[in-house]
């Protein structure tokens, strides 16, 4: 395999970007540290364009070639799950893409990476685009970055999101993902483990950044990665944080079974005991909540208030709102879910009724914040109340303007309005359609 390799001059993050293999994996598979299995062998075989006889496997005939590099699970997701199938927002997700490129996309440089050439207005940046590339496309390309300087931007990227900076976040997030691919390819020992968790925190955000864009092609693909990179890193936490990515696509593409499955068998590997770190209870409690909600989502309402309820008692023993792995989790944000629990529930007097226990002020992040109006709209519009839904929808776009731009719900109901609103009572309505790419 070795001199395969370089005879072709690969490298061996080269020939790991081929394989889908880092660095330090290649060296440890030629140096006989690691097991190589026929899958394995047949993958180089592949990915080194030689016939795989050469690498002692017998050779293969017929007209599809079992050396073929077998498809990675995040693809395999990505082309028999999704399509075809009933998305929970239920808007195409090439939509949201044209929205977010006529945003007006800046600010190269914000995550501190190595600045690059500022794209014209005429050829702003698809996030989208850009991450399908790196996940079934052309290599990353880009140059390893020192561990703190990968955490930092990691941790930009990660507070972008939850500021609603979605422009700002849709500029950076491909460079980001190709630098802590490259980074992870070339560090050794507790470094590479490092990188690995730093690859895994990245595509967690980029999964929860294509829900919103509401492509859960690239969202399962991306939590997919996540929780392959966090597996190999050990790092316990990050895990539980991409299976919650993963379970969040698996609700929202119908496998809501599967998904609780999930959420609670991963909330069970990691129940805090008394003495638990605040990261530990947070994600804890994280997984409970939107386990509630999967629930929820299911008609399932005895176990939604159960797990709600068990996530509150984890925020109460949290104490206080925090911030821990960029979760939000705390008291005020189960209140949250409370008030989604109850909207797709259908109880819309319950959701209005935990909404106004809460101060929108309170809430911690801008995201949560746009999330928060955008239920409260959907509970108004449910009941047939257009005035107080249109109210919550401008105050969704003071918090948060990117979250009306992109989310379904938000587009259903504005169209729904304008059919009713024939005598334009609800006043700037055509003006706030407009800003939010329907045609009014």
């Amino acid at each position: 395999m070795r001199a395969a390799r370089q005879a072709q001059g690969l490298t061996l993050a080269g020939l790991g970007r081929k394989a889908g293999y880092s660095a330090s994996q290649i060296s440890r598979l030629e140096r006989g540290q690691a097991p190589l299995t026929v899958v394995t062998l047949r993958r180089f075989a592949a990915a080194l364009a030689i016939p795989p006889q050469a690498l002692g496997l017998l050779p293969v005939t017929g007209d599809s070639p079992r050396h073929a590099m077998p498809i990675p699970p995040s693809a395999a997701a990505r082309s028999s799950t999704v399509v075809g199938e009933r998305r929970e927002d239920g808007e195409d997700p090439v939509r949201r893409r044209e929205l977010l490129v006529s945003a007006g996309l800046a600010a190269t440089g914000t995550l501190g990476l190595p600045a690059r050439p500022s794209h014209s207005a005429a050829r702003p940046v698809d996030a989208a685009a850009g991450l399908e590339s790196l996940l079934y496309g052309r290599p990353a390309t880009a140059d390893p970055l020192p561990l703190p300087a990968l955490s930092k931007a990691v941790t930009r990227a990660r507070q972008m999101f939850q500021d609603a900076r979605y422009d700002r976040l849709a500029e950076q997030l491909p460079d980001l993902i190709a630098a802590a691919m490259v980074t992870r390819d070339h560090a050794e020992g507790d470094a590479h483990l490092a990188a690995e968790a730093a690859l895994a925190n990245v595509y967690i955000v980029a999964s929860a950044f294509m829900v919103k864009l509401n492509d859960d092609q690239l969202a399962w693909a991306s939590a997919d990665r996540a929780a392959q990179a966090a597996e190999s890193s050990g790092d316990v936490l990050a895990l539980a944080d991409a299976r919650r990515g993963v379970a969040t696509v698996m609700r929202r593409t119908g496998r809501t079974d599967r998904a609780r499955e999930l959420l609670i068998a991963t909330a069970d590997e990691i129940v805090p005991r008394r003495d638990a770190a605040p990261e530990q209870l947070s994600m804890y409690g994280a997984l409970l909540q939107t386990a509630a909600y999967t629930a929820a989502v299911d008609g399932d309402r005895a176990e939604a208030h159960d797990l709600i309820d068990a996530a509150r008692a984890a925020a109460t023993r949290l104490g206080r709102d925090t911030n821990h792995r960029h979760l939000a989790f705390g008291p005020t944000n189960v209140t949250l879910f409370e008030v989604s629990i109850s909207q797709v529930l259908g109880d819309n007097g319950a959701a209005i009724a935990h909404a106004q226990t809460l101060p929108p002020a309170s809430i911690p992040t801008r995201e949560r914040q746009g999330r928060y109006w955008i239920d409260v709209a959907r509970a108004w519009h449910q009941w047939g109340k257009p005035e107080a839904c249109y109210r919550a929808l401008l105050a969704a776009e003071r918090a948060a303007p990117a979250e009306v731009r992109y989310r379904p719900p938000v587009h259903r109901m504005t169209a729904d309005l304008l059919r009713i609103d024939r005598r334009g009572s609800l006043r700037g309505l055509r003006a706030f359609a407009t800003r939010i790419g329907i045609p009014a």
